[in-house]
């Protein structure tokens, strides 16, 4: 029986996986290479920082399914959850948080929690053999050392993308005689959003200086790695067609311009901190230079004096051939004592990691404490997303994935009155199937 485990990586899936370990009366060593060695992305050495969006996405259990992986999450005792929760600044239907006082508080959770250990220390390369039962949840900016071991292990190249990160700029320097604050359709508050509109000219101009304006080159070894879909540079979106962004982030359907006339295109600034004095431009992660960043976002209207308390960037992710690679407990095949968790295996999101994190966590007590893994069913959220980064995924093609309705089991054509079950309400049946089969699991591992 093993008496301690080592959880190498400090973010969400890490911090999760440390929590449920602890909670389930298991010494926990967390190693957390910040700030002996930081990453091109972070700007802290928190635990659980988030160093892209601030929006954990929509919180909508019945007709989203990352909503309902929230759901579940929350259920079967989250950390990352219970955070996210307490620390949440409005955001329409979205669960968005102070992404400072968040990680504070997940680190505060860990280091006061008598059964953790938290280390500052990279990890480099495999770890020690008398490391018995090991968690790797080193995330998209695996350090190479860490991913190199891992090459070694799976006998793979480890695949790689980009992700982007937004700028974020300071409430007190937006122009309110142009922008106003709204939600679309009036969802949360109906006033959670900053909206910054665009006349059809404004639009096209901004469009071409997107795709004009100077990027930062790609190093050698980063120049065909793909992006994610999910997470595009907005010039990257601007390229695929003078449209794109008016039917994307920039839509202006939903909202009312209460200083003009009905806008082409809006751009949405969302909440990025409790005190409401720091807003992120929501879908507008870039690889344009910070320069070239002020100049073409000062030209959006109520952004002409805009103060960048954060610009814009690309960092690279890298993940594993989980269904190559995985067994169905996230533990690596070829070296069993060496479990992942988090954006490593190839799911995509804060949400997804942190929930990758939690089943792996539940599974690493579970052989610790000598029981056999309870999987989640795959009728759940959770089960649906495990399912696809340990075999439901095709290795061939395997990319990361956000939760998605897809990814379930599709549900009946007809409810029981034979009819014929369309759109939403087959989201709805979903998830209402989801929480039904959640129940005896939720049980099962005694949460």
């Amino acid at each position: 029986m093993t008496r301690i485990v080592h959880v190498i990586g400090g973010g969400l899936a890490g911090s999760e996986v440390a929590w449920q370990l602890a909670q389930a009366d298991i010494s926990v060593i967390l190693h957390e290479m910040r700030p002996v060695r930081n990453t091109p992305a972070h700007q802290t050495d928190g635990l659980a920082e988030l160093v892209c969006s601030n929006s954990l996405r929509s919180d909508d259990a019945d007709y989203n399914a990352v909503g309902l992986l929230h759901e579940e999450m929350r259920k079967a005792g989250s950390l990352i959850l219970a955070m996210a929760d307490s620390h949440k600044v409005p955001a329409g239907g979205a669960l968005a948080v102070d992404r400072d006082g968040f990680s504070q508080a997940v680190q505060s959770a860990l280091a006061n929690h008598p059964r953790v250990t938290i280390l500052r220390e990279e990890v480099a390369g495999l770890p020690p053999a008398d490391w018995e039962q090991v968690v790797i949840a080193t995330g998209p900016l695996t350090s190479p050392a860490m991913a190199d071991a891992l090459r070694q292990v799976t006998g793979e190249d480890s695949l790689a993308f980009f992700d982007a990160i937004a700028p974020i700029v300071t409430k007190d320097s937006v122009d309110f005689t142009q922008a106003w604050f709204q939600s679309r359709y009036d969802k949360g508050t109906g006033s959670d959003y900053i909206n910054c509109p665009l006349s059809k000219e404004q639009y096209y101009a901004f469009v071409d200086a997107l795709i004009e304006g100077d990027k930062v080159p790609f190093h050698e070894w980063e120049k065909d790695t793909p992006y994610f879909e999910g997470c595009l540079p907005i010039e990257v979106m601007a390229a695929r067609g003078r449209d794109t962004l008016a039917y994307g982030p920039m839509k202006p359907v939903g909202l009312t311009n209460p200083n003009g006339p009905k806008p082409f295109a809006v751009v949405q600034l969302r909440q990025d901190n409790a005190l409401g004095t720091l807003f992120n431009l929501v879908g507008f992660q870039t690889k344009l230079r910070h320069g070239e960043q002020a100049r073409i976002f000062r030209a959006i209207p109520g952004l002409g004096n805009a103060e960048f308390a954060r610009l814009g960037g690309l960092h690279r992710n890298t993940f594993v051939n989980g269904p190559r690679v995985l067994d169905s407990t996230l533990r690596l095949k070829a070296q069993p004592r060496l479990r992942l968790a988090g954006q490593i295996t190839g799911c995509e999101g804060y949400v997804e990691s942190a929930a990758i994190g939690l089943l792996a966590g539940l599974f690493a007590a579970a052989e610790a404490q000598g029981r056999e893994a309870v999987l989640p069913p795959s009728l759940t959220a959770l089960g649906a997303l495990l399912a696809h980064v340990t075999g439901g995924g095709d290795a061939e093609t395997y990319q990361p994935m956000n939760i998605n309705f897809g990814l379930f089991p599709p549900p009946p054509e007809r409810d029981e009155r034979g009819k014929k079950v369309k759109g939403r309400d087959r989201k709805k049946l979903t998830a209402d199937r989801a929480r039904e089969a959640l129940i005896p699991w939720i049980e099962t591992i005694g949460k």
